[in-house]
């Protein structure tokens, strides 16, 4: 082995006792402004908008395929939902909604498209590849948040109305159970080893965490916020990281996103981000967590390692979904 000069040898001896950030990683956020028919597009590097790009009417829940190649939007005053490329961000074609798409969730193969028709008490399900309906699923009245679990074997709808978590088995398209919680649930997830199904009530003021085995509440998870009224606690959007640590969950008009202890469901602390939180996505690499905010129009980051909002990033009228892909 041929020795290393002095040079070359000081050199490397100061390289090893060096460490070198890592560069952020590069994703595209996709943001639905309801009141202005727009998809906000947010490079998340530089975290500003690069694009705005105009869809149908009142656009509200969004989702990126898994091969990240295509966003689909669901413009619910068109009874449709958009396609776009998300390199081009140029339509490509529509997929069969049903009436009012509100939100919807992908299977966890990406071919199956789950949506909920809030106007006719519906679940549709939709084959991605053949551009076709599966079939449709008579659930509670205004259904809203879709979940599947991580294995795809079910799904789950809330009926803001009915107050309900309908759990459906996707072998035979049949509901299996009816679970009642708190007044006009919004969203359901599962969390990453689908044991539980985390539901929140925007009016109860409440997330239920349910066992999907049992179908039983094992625990309502409650809010107070100093100086807050309690009328104004709504939570809405839920997100839970990969490694089991966290639950995120956006409380609309409070302004706030708890972050709860996943494992204990104890709340650690409140993030103040925007005016009326509602959506939120992480980055793929979950080291950011975007929310939408309705009331000020703008996109706030949360750094999941420390819990702080770093940013603030101003976008369309009325921002109400996200979802985020790589560049």
């Amino acid at each position: 082995m041929k020795s290393l000069s002095f040079p070359s040898a000081l050199f490397a001896g100061l390289m090893t006792g060096l460490s070198f950030a890592a560069p952020a990683s590069a994703f595209t956020a996709f943001v639905t402004n309801e009141k202005d028919n727009t998809v906000s597009v947010i490079d998340t590097v530089t975290q500003k908008v690069v694009k705005t790009v105009t869809v149908g009417r009142r656009p509200r829940g969004i989702v990126v395929s898994k091969n990240g190649k295509e966003v689909y939007v669901c413009t619910s005053d068109d009874d449709r939902i958009e396609v776009l490329d998300t390199k081009t961000l140029q339509p490509l074609r529509t997929l069969p909604s049903g009436p009012d798409p509100e939100t919807f969730t992908l299977g966890p193969d990406g071919n199956l498209l789950f949506v909920s028709n809030e106007d006719d008490n519906m679940v549709t399900v939709i084959d991605i590849a053949k551009n076709e309906q599966v079939t449709e699923i008579p659930v509670g009245v205004e259904p809203e948040g879709m979940g599947v679990s991580p294995d795809g074997k079910v799904l789950v709808n809330t009926s803001e109305t009915t107050n309900m978590a309908t759990f459906i088995d996707t072998s035979t398209w049949k509901v299996t159970a009816n679970v009642l919680v708190e007044s006009r649930p919004r969203i359901a997830v599962f969390s990453p080893d689908g044991q539980y199904l985390w539901v929140s009530s925007e009016v109860g003021g409440k997330v239920n965490v349910i066992d999907v085995a049992t179908h039983k509440i094992v625990k309502k998870i409650g809010f107070t916020i100093p100086a807050v009224n309690s009328d104004a606690i709504q939570p809405v959007g839920i997100r839970l990281t990969q490694d089991g640590k966290y639950a995120f969950v956006a409380l609309g008009p409070a302004n706030r996103v708890a972050v709860i202890d996943a494992k204990t469901f104890e709340v650690e602390k409140y993030l103040l981000v925007g005016q009326r939180v509602w959506q939120m996505a992480f980055t793929p690499d979950q080291k950011q967590l975007y929310t939408t905010n309705g009331v000020s129009n703008d996109v706030s980051v949360i750094d999941v390692e420390t819990l702080k909002v770093t940013k603030s990033i101003p976008v369309g009228a009325y921002p109400w979904g996200v979802a985020i892909a790589p560049q």
